[in-house]
């Protein structure tokens, strides 16, 4: 990605506020999720033909996960490592996600379609953060 894209998709020209605000809005993103998970796993595992239980843990692990991305995003200038950390994490989820769909879950057709989406939407992220870690290092 160029850095004009993501300077227009992040609304500005410093590539560290680009990176922050790409973390910002996956801990969001992520966070509710997890939430989502956590308060009503029953009523989406019957939605999305899962197991309760496992969306209940991914809800822990997901919120979990959501607050430590907030923190790195709160930083003034979120180190590397951090923040290559979380896009590692970003793309085991993904490619983990589309196992899962292929390998062992029977999802429902509300299933089928959120965990493509879900997945596709958290692989974004990673693309963003990458792009944007790229460009502070290069600032």
């Amino acid at each position: 990605m160029s850095q004009a894209l993501i300077a227009g998709i992040s609304r500005t020209t410093r590539p560290q506020s680009a990176l922050r605000r790409f973390l910002a809005l996956d801990a969001v993103v992520t966070g509710g999720n997890g939430l989502a998970y956590l308060l009503a796993s029953d009523a989406l595992g019957e939605l999305l033909g899962l197991d309760a239980g496992l969306l209940f843990d991914l809800g822990l692990f997901l919120t979990a996960y959501a607050i430590g991305v907030a923190l790195l995003a709160a930083r003034p200038q979120p180190p590397a490592a951090g923040v290559k950390a979380v896009i590692d994490c970003n793309i085991l989820w993904t490619v983990g996600s589309l196992l899962a769909l292929a390998g062992w879950l029977e999802p429902t057709t509300a299933g089928l379609l959120w965990i493509p989406m879900q997945a596709a939407t958290v692989a974004g992220f990673a693309g963003l953060q990458w792009a944007a870690l790229r460009a502070t290092t290069r600032a």
